[in-house]
């Protein structure tokens, strides 16, 4: 009996006559390796989105944006950071339509390599001292192809684990990738906390580049494991049927639009949240209120420390309670945490940042992160189960998460202009950005109470959630 999900053979017939394929069960030794796999896919994925997030706003002004303003060497900075995130919608349609298509094994063996050899070559990258312009232009194009990879990636270990796990705990082991992203952070925050308590001036030595090239490690391991993995029940059975679709952008488009829509909804909190929890944030703490630079990666990591509890506590309330109460009511938490915790960031006192972070981000954003796992998988029908989740992921990325460090950038420029070029007052930036994540949070709540329940549907349905009451 092969894993290899093109020559499935048959062993049982449905009540329909539709055969299935002998090797769509799975073991525990499947589970256990697949929640491996996609967590070291997330890993590598949010190790880059930490590695970035933290040079955009402590090191590549000043290394690859050095004739600018430090004002507009941030924005600039952040300019970058965007494009990875405007990129992710391409990536999400390319890889997600492969993932429809090829399968979900092949996407995320793609994915991991393209992420991991982007983000290490920015580590060899010269700069603007060196090469002039061009030190910025590349830095941009391996920004580029990082958010190509992104785009697929995490759809891609939402959608393996939901196929995987027993549908009553299905909550629980699609969350499990996302400890993933408290691993790839803790990683990347970590090692800059290092550098910086060694060396103030990073910027300035090769010590940045250490980060980077540290991606290669995360890549060969990744690598080894998924070219051990077995594809998913659920696209196993598709290719048993011969139901596996051409063009699953075409029937995504064409069946639903609605579940994409929503898709994006749920995703404009936590996105938003973590894009600015973890880049603006840090950017406001040390570039505005004073805050030393080890400040940034030590709020981080204490939010880490939350969100390693949160994740998988927040995927089990998921599969007891239902995803659509547990999603809303860390949203509302988010949105009830935002005026106070952005209130004391203003005050900078180090202590009280860092435990105001650790909750807002690693309870919050993170909460609502770890009920998503199997909540975004289960809104698809099994045709263009990827396709969907990864255009509602990324757009929402772009929208959300890409854009809120700029915006924020752009209220403290704005707050400093006001007030005669003062760059003190940019401190009392800190209440229209908790207007703008409010904003986005508040527009989550909503979606909420329009989206149907998905605990426990059957994963081999052709059509969408939403249209369940009609099928």
């Amino acid at each position: 009996m092969t894993n290899h999900t093109h020559t499935a053979t048959f062993d049982a017939f449905d009540t329909t006559g539709i055969p299935h394929a002998k090797d769509n069960r799975v073991t525990t030794a499947d589970l256990r390796r697949a929640a491996w796999t996609c967590s070291l896919g997330s890993a590598l994925e949010y190790y880059d989105f930490a590695l970035y997030s933290l040079a955009s706003a402590l090191i590549f002004g000043p290394l690859f944006f050095p004739e600018q303003t430090p004002a507009m060497a941030l924005i600039a900075s952040f300019g970058t950071y965007f494009l990875g995130f405007a990129v992710r919608p391409l990536g999400g349609i390319i890889f997600g339509s492969l993932g429809d298509r090829l399968g979900r094994k092949f996407v995320l063996l793609a994915t991991v390599l393209l992420m991991g050899i982007a983000s290490t070559l920015i580590g060899i990258l010269p700069t603007f001292a060196t090469v002039g312009y061009w030190a910025p232009a590349m830095l941009v194009g391996l920004r580029l192809l990082q958010g190509l990879g992104a785009g697929a990636e995490q759809a891609g270990a939402a959608v393996l684990m939901t196929e995987y796990a027993p549908k009553n705990k299905r909550g629980y082991y699609a969350a499990l990738p996302f400890l993933g992203i408290q691993l790839g952070t803790f990683m990347a925050t970590g090692l800059y906390l290092l550098l910086l308590m060694g060396n103030k001036d990073i910027a300035h030595s090769w010590l940045w580049r250490v980060p980077f090239l540290a991606s290669a490690a995360i890549i060969a391991v990744a690598v080894y494991i998924r070219l051990h993995l077995k594809e998913s029940p659920s696209f196993a059975k598709l290719e048993a049927r011969k139901q596996v679709i051409d063009k699953p952008l075409a029937n995504l488009i064409k069946h639903s639009k609605k579940s994409v829509l929503l898709g994006i909804g749920l995703r404009m909190a936590e996105n938003g949240g973590s894009s600015i929890y973890q880049a603006l944030a840090i950017s406001y703490l040390v570039g505005v209120v004073g805050l030393a630079k080890t400040a940034g990666t030590i709020c981080l990591l204490a939010a880490v420390v939350v969100g390693t509890i949160t994740i998988p506590v927040a995927g089990l309330l998921s599969d007891k309670f239902g995803r659509v109460k547990v999603y809303r009511g860390f949203a509302l938490f988010q949105l009830l945490a935002t005026f106070p915790v952005w209130w004391i960031f203003s005050q900078g006192n180090l202590v009280a940042s860092v435990v105001a972070i650790a909750i807002a981000l690693g309870i919050g954003t993170w909460g609502m992160f770890g009920a998503q796992g199997a909540f975004m998988p289960e809104l698809f029908g099994a045709r263009h189960r990827y396709i969907g989740v990864a255009v509602a992921r990324e757009v929402s990325a772009v929208i959300a998460g890409g854009i809120a460090p700029l915006v924020g950038s752009a209220i403290i420029a704005w707050v400093v202009a006001s007030h005669g070029g003062d760059k003190a007052s940019g401190i009392q930036a800190w209440f229209p950005i908790a207007i703008y994540l409010a904003l986005l949070t508040l527009m989550t709540c909503i979606t909420t109470f329009f989206i149907p329940e998905t605990c426990g549907r059957d994963l081999d349905h052709m059509h969408d959630a939403v249209q369940d009451r009609v099928a």
